[in-house]
Parts: structure tokens; sequence; C-alpha cells
């Protein structure tokens, strides 16, 4: 049985195929060209501060946000739901 989203519920939209392309989770993955960069930020982590860089996609408007964790490998590119 498929639950469908509320009308007044943002419905994500789809990956172009250069974003459906990017692997997740892995720190040393590449993006793609049509990622235009944004802020940086630091978090916390058990080690110390991670530096996470925002990006958002020029063609399908995907959020990501990688973080680049040198203790970490399983870190990387995640969508940001936005």
């Amino acid at each position: 049985m498929s639950q469908e989203i509320p009308d007044n519920v943002e419905k994500p939209k789809p990956l172009c195929e250069a974003c459906a392309g990017i692997q997740r989770n892995w720190r040393r993955a590449k993006g793609h060209a049509e990622l235009h960069q944004g802020l940086n930020r630091k978090e916390p982590r058990r080690h110390g501060q991670v530096t996470i860089t925002e990006y958002q996609c020029d063609r399908c408007g995907t959020n990501w946000d990688y973080e680049n964790d040198k203790n970490n490998l399983n870190v990387g590119w995640s969508v940001v739901p936005r």
C-alpha cells in the first residue's frame, strides 16, 4: 500500500542525471560541474571539528552537504532536505 504525500507538503524534486550519479557517504567521491558552492560551516565531532560545505545543483536545484572529515571515510556527500 503506497502513501500519498499531502498537497500542503513540498514533494521532493527528482535528481538530475549528474546528481543521481554522485556517490553518497564516501569522503573522496566527486561531485559534478553544475554544483554551485555555498557556505562552509564547522560542526563538532568526537575527535574535533569538521568542515561541511553546502552546494546546490544549478540544473535540478538539489541541495547537498559535503562533509570533509579525515577521520571518517563514510561521510562525504548527502542530500539536504530544505
